[in-house]
């Protein structure tokens, strides 16, 4: 009854934890760098002009996702049919490992893009 009670608090302390922590220890890194006499230029992201736009790249994995989500169900429904496998497995296994390879194929586009 009370163990909710503690876990959301557990929770909580974890996601600060982990954000002070990041926090500091970027502040104590980028002191130590502007003591040693080092440009304040390099905290700057300086936006990469060969970059492709985002909402290019988001359409891309959207649209090799869904294919993706569309061949593996297609594949499943073929194994289940033919008998290969069951039911149970054959669809819900296909469309992840189709999604994946569709995620894989965005990915290295997407790099392939950003060297263009």
């Amino acid at each position: 009854m009370g163990s909710e009670l503690i876990i959301i608090p557990i929770i909580f302390g974890t996601i600060f934890g982990v954000f002070y922590l990041y926090f500091s220890t970027r502040n104590k890194e980028r002191m130590a760098l502007i003591e040693k006499g080092a440009d304040a230029s390099i905290f700057v992201r300086g936006k990469k002009e060969y970059t492709a736009p985002i909402w290019k790249v988001l359409i891309l994995n959207l649209a090799l996702l869904l294919m993706g989500i569309g061949a593996g169900i297609v594949l499943g429904g073929i194994l289940a049919k033919n008998q290969i496998m069951y039911d149970g497995i054959a669809m819900p296994g296909s469309i992840f490992l189709m999604a994946g390879t569709g995620l894989l194929i965005g990915f290295f586009l997407t790099k392939k893009m950003d060297k263009e």
